[in-house]
């Protein structure tokens, strides 16, 4: 494969980028933008010199891989076809809108033998690759995420939206299961939850409690962890980490002493490294950095605390 001929399919905010990394990206070539709105496919088409379409099937037989960039709803319906007709594909978040439908594509792209990689972006941050290595046995997660309203995402609950983020990244610093889900979530501008808090306790004795919002007045991304010998705080808007670890006590002293540590992480570009890494599993054909069976797993959790909170609605009235 010398050259590989990509499309984008959506052309929101989200697949522009898109284009735009491919269009920068050595060994590909942006062929297609697709979208239901032509002119918009045709706007963000004339800029990486890539045709548009207005549906999807079109590619059948035009391109090797695609980015789905479309509503989250939709994401089944386009990624079946797409790996059905050989094409690779590298499916933004949320993988689709149910259990069901995740697991039926990651099932689709294992029979096909096609590359279907996850698009949770935080995989790629700069701050989540240097937090990493730093994570040793956490006791104790506690996310926070939040965003002032916007229309993008609205086709799915604040869980799918912005939550999905933060579950896949805890789902990375551990391979306990969920033995148990508290849940709270209330719909305030949408007719879906725009707002929700769930506690997830694991198998291993940790506990995870995440606080989600798209209708704050400002945004907050951070994410702090307290583990035997360190707390761990990380605040994505600010690129910083700070470490606080226990040292031993002071000759003469009774107490262990906190030495503290701060990180100043570079901006990064983490779709860029996302997309880059979608290139390289489709031109080896190893397994995704963020695979099928990664977005099955967040979904089934995401799934979990929907149902949590859906029971105690019905309890309320």
């Amino acid at each position: 494969m010398d050259e590989m001929r990509v499309a984008v399919v959506g052309a929101g905010r989200l697949g522009a980028l898109h284009a735009l990394k491919y269009a920068a990206l050595a060994g590909a070539r942006l062929t297609h933008v697709v979208d239901v709105d032509l002119p918009r496919a045709r706007a963000v088409g004339q800029r990486h010199g890539a045709a548009a379409l207005a549906d999807y099937r079109e590619l059948k037989g035009r391109v090797t891989a695609a980015s789905v960039a479309a509503p989250g709803s939709l994401h089944h319906e386009i990624a079946s076809y797409l790996l059905a007709h050989g094409i690779d594909v590298l499916l933004e978040k949320p993988m689709a809108a149910s259990v069901r439908e995740a697991r039926e594509l990651a099932a689709l792209a294992k029979r096909s033998g096609r590359i279907l990689q996850i698009g949770h972006l935080e995989r790629f941050n700069p701050a989540i690759v240097e937090l990493r290595p730093m994570v040793r046995g956490p006791r104790f997660i506690e996310c926070l995420r939040v965003a002032p309203f916007t229309e993008r995402g609205t086709d799915v609950d604040v869980i799918l939206d912005l939550m999905v983020h933060d579950l896949d990244v805890i789902l990375t610093l551990t391979t306990a299961e969920v033995a148990a889900v508290e849940a709270i979530g209330v719909a305030v501008l949408t007719g879906q939850i725009d707002v929700a808090n769930a506690r997830l306790r694991f198998g291993d004795g940790l506990i995870a409690n995440l606080n989600t919002s798209r209708v704050a007045p400002r945004r907050e991304r951070k994410i702090r962890l307290f583990q035997p010998d360190a707390y761990i705080s990380l605040d994505y808007e600010a690129r910083r980490i700070q470490v606080y670890r226990k040292s031993p006590p002071p000759p003469g002293g009774s107490y262990p002493e906190i030495s503290a540590q701060q990180i100043d992480l570079s901006e990064g570009d983490p779709l860029a490294d996302e997309i880059a890494a979608f290139e390289g599993a489709v031109r080896t054909r190893r397994a995704p950095a963020v695979t099928a069976l990664d977005g099955v797993r967040v979904m089934e959790v995401s799934e979990r605390i929907r149902d949590v909170m859906r029971a105690e609605a019905d309890t309320r009235g």
